[in-house]
């Protein structure tokens, strides 16, 4: 375990020290003085109101938000970056496929659609419109269905692979020993595997916890894979699936649905019409219990989304302190990055247990609402 963690702070240090030099290189401007840097300052606020080509100056809030955030295409370094797939669907156009690449960074019009602030949008602007004339001149409506593959996406597609392939190996290891002395990835996912059933199912749920085993493990699973994934800035990984609404969304509903299917009369008549409480008493205690079945998954979901969001905004503010204080002063920047990489690094190695903690408190929680529902009373 300690050769573990060892390698794992050598990898993140080389990682994160490679990506603070290459967003150095990229936005260095080259500043001189004071004076040079308020000139720079004025052109790129021209360049944002009338399309100049002068240097932007570093906007960390764009920045972290950028990351944090999804998007369509897959940002590497720089002003290099992957196209990913555009799948559209409009009530009067019809299906349009074709690649993020054309929008040109999010600044041209293609196919009647362009990127504005995330989100696609229609126009009848021509193709290669500058964006700001087509939302400044053309009449906007929204696309019907983005089914793009965008960066969240293909991080899932990435984790469900992952998943695949180490399951399915996991499984034909059982095939071939048995129940005998698990070796290589198998001696590493067992454990994991008994303590979700053991610690999680078994405690929480009660006999009637094998139905239940298959959605717990790959939730825990797919979240903490998701998580480690997030926390390497490389492609195919470095994607913030776990901090996506969207998808702690879609968790947290799967969790929801499940405890409204498997709720059992007993659960039922404690939420409509709690046993020993007066009638009166009933008017204000049946809405909040109906309530309170709506919250949890609304806890589950906020929960995963704040916490895993929270860690890459703090790690990415630390990233940001260095070119704020390189735009002063290259030697200024290059003083701040030793201090500012250190605490990223010890922020990663903070991020490592948070994304197995995350994936248990979901895990937990879960295994909790449903042992509620499927509880049978107890009779004296």
């Amino acid at each position: 375990m300690k050769a573990l963690i060892r390698a794992a702070f050598l990898l993140f240090s080389v990682l994160f020290a490679g990506v603070s030099m290459a967003q150095h290189e990229g936005h260095d401007h080259g500043s001189d003085d004071a004076s040079h840097q308020a000139t720079e300052a004025v052109e790129a606020a021209e360049h944002a109101a009338h399309d100049g080509h002068a240097t932007e100056k570093f906007n960390p809030g764009e920045m972290i938000m950028g990351h944090v955030t999804d998007e369509h295409g897959w940002h590497l370094w720089g002003h290099t970056s992957i196209p990913l797939p555009i799948i559209i669907y409009n009530t009067e156009r019809g299906l349009s496929l074709f690649s993020s690449a054309h929008f040109d960074h999010g600044h041209k019009t293609y196919a009647g659609y362009f990127l504005h602030e995330g989100k696609i949008l229609a126009t009848d602007a021509p193709d290669g419109t500058d964006v700001h004339h087509a939302t400044e001149n053309e009449a906007l409506t929204a696309a019907t269905w983005d089914v793009s593959i965008t960066k969240n996406v293909l991080g899932m597609l990435v984790s469900i692979a992952l998943m695949l392939i180490i399951f399915l190996s996991v499984a034909a290891g059982y095939r071939k020993r048995g129940v005998g002395a698990p070796k290589g990835l198998q001696s590493f996912i067992e454990p994991i595997i008994l303590f979700v059933r053991d610690d999680v199912a078994k405690a929480n749920i009660g006999p009637k916890y094998e139905r239940f085993m298959p959605f717990l493990l790959t939730v825990f699973f797919f979240i903490l894979i998701n998580n480690l994934m997030g926390l390497i800035p490389i492609f195919p990984f470095g994607a913030n699936v776990s901090g996506s609404i969207s998808v702690t969304f879609a968790l947290a509903a799967i969790t929801f649905v499940l405890t409204l299917i498997h709720g059992n009369r007993h659960y039922w008549g404690h939420i409509i019409a709690m046993p020993g409480v007066p009638k009166p008493v009933l008017l204000i205690l049946t809405p909040v219990e109906i309530l309170g079945v709506f919250l949890r998954p609304a806890i589950l979901m906020i929960r995963l989304f704040a916490n895993i969001t929270a860690g890459h905004i703090i790690v990415l503010s630390f990233f940001a302190l260095i070119f704020i204080f390189g735009e002063i002063n290259a030697g200024l920047g290059w003083g701040v990055s030793v201090f500012s990489l250190a605490f990223t690094i010890f922020m990663s190695m903070l991020e490592l247990l948070v994304a197995f903690i995350q994936a248990f408190v979901f895990t937990f929680l879960s295994a909790m609402y449903l042992g509620a529902a499927i509880e049978e009373p107890h009779h004296h």
